[in-house]
């Protein structure tokens, strides 16, 4: 990884989080704004998020929609973001949805991988969950049926390893691997390698 910029060689998704660290409105902006300039399908930016800060409104209540195994870890973010994606015509614009067509939720990792390399550089760490229930978190927040909760983005500083629960502790001790390129780089055809 040596020729990868330090940004990226060096993101993970830690699950120990500083229950101290708190994130002001901007940094949260200086963040968001590297989302808002994520490349889109026609410059659609077919996404939303519903941001929550520890303690803030509607914090309580999306740690509410949040799968046990998420319960551990994501109360101790600074803040906790909802990802949405526009999934269906809007009412009151339905010409929009040729542009938006099935990127949208594309569009909404390309706004959350922005945001991610943002935040690496101010020393913060990122961790993207997917165990919610969107269902709930829609009906909760009232998100327009034409959109859908996505992903979860848990946001703070990388909290004390000593202080936290083994379970956590053993599951940041694990090595960060990922497929090798063989495995998902092809060319010609499917299969045959690059």
């Amino acid at each position: 990884m040596s020729d990868l910029h330090p940004l990226l060689a060096h993101r993970w998704s830690p699950s120990i989080l500083d229950p101290e660290h708190t994130l002001d409105r901007a940094d949260l902006e200086t963040l968001l704004t590297a989302a808002r300039w994520a490349p889109s399908s026609g410059n659609s930016q077919p996404w939303s998020f519903l941001v929550t800060v520890r303690g803030g409104p509607g914090h309580q209540a999306l740690l509410g929609t949040l799968t046990r195994g998420n319960r551990a870890w994501v109360p101790q973010a600074s803040a906790v973001l909802l990802g949405i994606a526009q999934t269906a015509p809007d009412p009151d614009n339905p010409e929009q949805w040729q542009q938006i067509g099935l990127h949208a939720e594309y569009a909404l990792g390309l706004s959350v991988a922005q945001l991610t390399v943002q935040a690496t550089s101010m020393g913060l760490v990122v961790h993207q969950f997917a165990g919610f229930d969107r269902a709930a978190a829609a009906t909760e927040f009232a998100v327009p049926a034409h959109h859908r909760p996505v992903i979860g983005v848990a946001i703070g500083r990388h909290g004390p390893v000593e202080d936290a629960d083994p379970a956590l502790r053993q599951k940041e001790a694990r090595p960060r691997v990922r497929k090798p390129m063989e495995e998902f780089v092809f060319s010609g055809s499917w299969g045959t390698p690059w």
